[in-house]
């Protein structure tokens, strides 16, 4: 019995070579395992494959290419983190521009702008709130992620 117990368990650890193993029952009763089948009585072949499945043999070429693979996708996700970082940036510029010059139509005073002509006019009241209403509709456009 023990030589049994000791020749499964052989049989489980070892995950190197894969050999047919037979089962039978001799004269006796007791049951055997070999790795030839008995030349007159009637066994059983047992399968035994390892309980891990073997990792699949890879060339050092395919190596190689998953290895490019692989830093390629790291850049490509550097590239996007660094877009995303300018882009926050940008957007946190545009945000402060936008406060700046509504905190100039609301500060009051004389606010002056260019016509087409390019020469500098003052203006008026009605002129400043629509300014003022739309530098509002311009912080809450660009601040609104922040």
């Amino acid at each position: 019995m023990k030589r049994i117990l000791a020749l499964a368990c052989a049989l489980a650890v070892s995950t190197g070579a894969v050999a047919q193993l037979y089962k039978w029952v001799d004269k006796d009763g007791r049951v055997t395992y070999s790795d030839q089948p008995p030349p007159s009585l009637q066994s059983k072949q047992l399968n035994l494959g390892s309980s891990l499945p073997a990792a699949p043999q890879r060339s050092a070429l395919a190596r190689d290419k998953e290895l490019e693979k692989s830093r390629l996708d790291a850049k490509e996700k550097s590239k996007v983190a660094d877009e995303a970082g300018k882009k926050a940036q940008v957007d946190q510029e545009n945000c402060t521009r936008a406060k700046a010059y509504l905190r100039t139509m609301t500060d009051g005073g004389r606010i002056t702008t260019y016509d087409e002509k390019g020469e500098r006019i003052l203006m008026d009241d009605k002129q400043i709130e629509v300014e003022r209403a739309k530098a509002q509709k311009d912080v809450d456009e660009a601040c609104k992620a922040s």
